[in-house]
């Protein structure tokens, strides 16, 4: 992996180049994360950022016992890819952004949840009004254009056509992992779980039944937005990047966590840039237990959510924040959460994804940019 592995410890290492934007916050929660009992290694990856306690953009694999707060409140978020029938060229962005509507609120259609959710397995849980619905915080759906293709026939069978509109939805368990985690807490600290024990099966069944919710929940979001729209969808890839899983790491059994870490052994995925950026359609093509069987899930931030605001008021208005360098729009009426999730808020999405074709872990299928991006059309809820 040449120069881009930075041993951090015996047991914490950082995939990171000299250009790339890593906070010593999120260095030092990582060397925590490795010291805590039965943790065997960590990694973190170009995008790693600070979290709540614990870093994001990282996998932790474990042994003995896991640690349900490593994976964190939203279980099951990941990226989910469909191919639309739109033409790209015939796309006006007046009409699609008014199209687009508002999915802010519940489904209208509780047929088509409940089926959703039978065909996803997901059980009646409390939640079932937010699923359909996006949330708050660096959650998306996001209309894209293909404007560079590195490999046709890769393309070609995953069955996407460069001509149309792509979509990506970006979005995980809702009140349902927050629920979860609580319950955990307030029950057993930050100590995790010891493995092949009643309480770590149980934590287990319900992480699972999130990770249900989840995928589902970004099938119904774009389903709904594409109804919207007068448009027809497949769905390409769907893959999570925040959960627990029992794993084998260099002939060692144990539990990989991943926290905002996509992983590197589910086939190709797709890495986006913030809302003003460029996202990469790329293809693992090796396993690489140093990185811990993981890539970066996206661009990572390098402000703080309550600096954003201050940093960039006089400079843009909320209008103005709608509009991106790449010519693309933005659906985010929330204005505090417009200036949160700002693309200078974040690295840039070259930065990280050079340091994973660097270090020999991807091949680049195709570039995408955003024609579309949808937040909220008003203020964000649970």
């Amino acid at each position: 992996m040449g120069n881009f592995v930075k041993k951090l410890s015996d047991r914490a290492c950082v995939l990171v180049s000299d250009s790339t934007w890593m906070e010593d916050a999120a260095i030092a929660q990582l060397i925590t994360t490795s010291q805590l009992e039965g943790m065997q290694r960590v990694a973190g990856m170009p995008d790693l950022h600070p979290g709540r306690g614990y870093p994001v953009g990282a996998a932790f694999f474990s042994t003995q016992r896991f640690y349900p707060a490593l994976v964190g409140n939203d279980i099951g978020c990941g990226m989910g890819l469909w191919q639309t029938d739109l033409q790209a060229s015939a796309t006006r962005l007046d009409k699609l952004e008014k199209r687009v509507g508002n999915i802010d609120g519940p489904m209208d259609d509780g047929d088509a949840r409940a089926q959703a959710m039978q065909d996803a397995g997901v059980q009646a849980n409390g939640h079932e009004a937010s699923l359909g619905t996006l949330g708050g915080g660096n959650h998306f759906a996001e209309f894209q254009q293909v404007d560079t293709v590195y490999v046709p026939e890769a393309l070609a069978a995953l069955g996407i056509d460069k001509q149309r509109l792509l979509l990506l939805v970006h979005s995980g368990s809702r009140g349902l992992g927050e629920r979860i985690l609580r319950q955990h807490v307030d029950a057993f600290g930050h100590r995790g779980l010891e493995a092949d024990t009643p309480e770590a099966a149980a934590y287990l069944a319900q992480h699972d039944a999130a990770m249900r919710y989840a995928r589902c929940n970004r099938t119904l979001v774009a389903h709904r937005l594409l109804a919207n729209v007068r448009a027809e969808g497949r769905s390409v890839l769907d893959v999570h990047h925040n959960f627990v899983a029992p794993s084998v790491i260099d002939g060692q059994a144990g539990w990989l966590h991943r926290k905002g870490a996509t992983p590197s052994d589910a086939g190709s995925v797709l890495i986006p840039g913030s809302r003003g950026d460029h996202s990469y359609l790329v293809r693992p093509i090796r396993e690489c237990h140093d990185s811990l069987l993981s890539l970066a899930h996206g661009a990572g931030r390098k402000w703080v959510r309550s600096a954003c605001k201050d940093r960039l008021f006089t400079l843009m208005t909320p209008t103005q924040m709608g509009r991106t360098a790449l010519g693309s729009r933005v659906i985010c009426n929330d204005r505090q959460l417009i200036y949160e999730e700002a693309p200078q808020a974040y690295k840039s999405i070259d930065s990280v994804v050079q340091v994973l074709v660097g270090s020999g872990l991807i091949e680049l299928l195709a570039r995408t940019r955003p024609v579309l991006t949808y937040k909220t059309r008003g203020e964000c809820c649970e």
